[in-house]
């Protein structure tokens, strides 16, 4: 009889971004820092409003105890009990952008990533808009059923 390695878990992405709110889910050790661009995050949260897959996440159960990183910048309750294996930069812009919290860079300098999705219906037309100045403000434009990608400084 085969020995089973892999489990299926379905997980919501409310859910697993609680779990990482709490420390349920980190990262090992190993893991590398946020190499992600901005753009990159972007075109995640493009692929996903558009409904293209976005892959699976692997997990590892947390066998070592406090060895381990958190995702994010801010304090959790817990010491995490999956740790992230296959899927840390999708899942850390994920919790970044939609949370609002800070990553860490590689250089370990920490940032925020901003991403607007600015939906117009047919026949109208893009006026100025006036937002608050945020650097490196990522849209996603979805312009009578075609979307552009748009990096606006301000």
């Amino acid at each position: 009889m085969a020995e089973i390695l892999f489990n299926e878990i379905k997980y919501t992405l409310s859910s697993l971004l609680d779990e990482i709110d709490i420390g349920d889910i980190g990262l090992p050790e190993i893991q590398r820092q946020f190499i992600w661009s901005n753009t990159k995050v972007r075109d995640l949260f493009d692929s996903m409003y558009k409904g293209f897959p976005v892959g699976y996440l692997l997990f590892w159960v947390n066998g070592i105890g406090e060895k381990h990183k958190q995702i994010g910048t801010d304090k959790k309750q817990k010491i995490a009990r999956l740790l992230i294996v296959d899927g840390q930069q999708r899942l850390t812009s994920l919790y970044a952008v939609i949370k609002g919290i800070p990553i860490l860079r590689e250089n370990y300098k920490t940032e925020r990533i901003y991403i607007a999705l600015i939906h117009l219906r047919k026949n109208l037309k893009l006026q100025m808009l006036r937002l608050e100045k945020i650097p490196n403000l990522y849209l996603i434009l979805a312009v009578s059923g075609q979307k552009k990608l748009m990096n606006i400084n301000l």
